[in-house]
């Protein structure tokens, strides 16, 4: 299934397509690249079109609460530890399940990081679509946005502390790089979306498009990478760069 959203802006448009790709064809699933045979971020509870022959407890012991389990769990250990420090066998411990029982939603840790990394962009930029779409201006949205992500961060710091965790995960695998290059730069794209509500509206000058894209993506960075896991702290960058957006943070000398 693809997921297409708007990111509205006074005439601009930006298409961001959430998660790996998954599809359905002809008795086959596939998710991610192709490869892997499982989609548990894709539904809490929802069930295939398709039957696959699966390890682990029978179908007939799935539950949503199940896979929610999974997914926090392996989302926590993986960002605080890292695609190459945690095994299934700890994150099943950590879900409350066997290890067997894993094998019945997943077949490799790598099909499970990329089930985590696609419920982290449901959730999130399902939260971000939701801010931006209440504004037409670029900082509305930027605020929005930015609002938002403190919101969650307050919920479940561990959502914005995986998506640091990627980044470093994506440069030390390559196989985690293969899988997830393409749902990053579309994730990039988004915020492209903001940055030219900003040139329709004139808050921001044509030549300065790319400036300000780089801002943004270096201000996310710092927010999950340097912040996130203090939310005093985060609550504080985020009303500095909000005051730095209203020209409110600095004075002018002279």
């Amino acid at each position: 299934s693809w997921v297409e959203v708007v990111v509205r802006g006074r005439g601009s448009r930006s298409w961001f397509e959430v998660g790996c790709r998954v599809r359905w064809s002809s008795g086959e699933r596939s998710g991610c690249d192709g490869r892997h045979t499982r989609s548990m971020a894709d539904s809490d509870g929802g069930e295939a079109a398709t039957t696959v022959k699966r390890r682990g407890r029978p179908p007939s012991t799935d539950s949503a609460a199940t896979k929610r389990a999974v997914l926090d769990s392996a989302r926590r250990l993986f960002a605080e530890r890292g695609y190459g420090a945690v095994t299934n066998r700890e994150v099943a411990e950590a879900a409350g399940i066997t290890p067997g029982a894993l094998y019945h939603y997943v077949d490799s840790k790598l099909d499970l990081y990329c089930a985590v990394h696609r419920d982290m962009q449901r959730r999130i930029y399902g939260r971000f679509i939701e801010a931006v779409n209440a504004s037409d201006t670029f900082r509305g949205q930027l605020e929005g946005v930015l609002e938002a992500a403190h919101e969650m961060n307050v919920e479940d710091h561990t959502l914005a502390l995986f998506v640091g965790a990627v980044r470093t995960d994506m440069r030390r695998f390559p196989e985690i790089d293969a899988q997830l290059a393409a749902q990053v730069a579309e994730r990039d794209e988004f915020f492209i979306g903001i940055v030219d509500a900003g040139v329709s509206t004139g808050e921001i000058a044509p030549a300065d498009r790319e400036r300000v894209a780089e801002f943004i993506r270096v201000m996310l960075i710092g927010l999950t990478e340097g912040v996130s896991p203090s939310s005093a702290q985060h609550r504080l960058a985020i009303d500095a760069i909000r005051a730095l957006l209203r020209g409110e943070l600095i004075g002018r000398v002279g």
